[in-house]
């Protein structure tokens, strides 16, 4: 009689401490990464990258033409 009345507390317990570690166990990753900024970030005009880089013409820096 004891041993039986023994043997379920250590049953529930045994279970109470399998679904505590499990739920601990158990995370969600956000797999995409967020700014946390609002602005749109745009891509420079070819004039300007010319500009700041100094170079003559603007065609290396326009999609599409390829830099020699």
């Amino acid at each position: 009689m004891k041993n039986s009345k023994y043997l379920k507390i250590t049953v529930i317990i045994m279970v109470l401490l399998f679904l505590i570690t499990s739920m601990l166990g158990c995370t969600v990753h956000n797999s995409h990464s967020h700014s946390h900024s609002h602005h749109k970030s745009k891509k420079m005009p070819p004039g300007q990258a010319k500009k700041i880089s100094g170079n003559k013409s603007a065609k290396s820096h326009a999609p599409g033409h390829n830099k020699r």
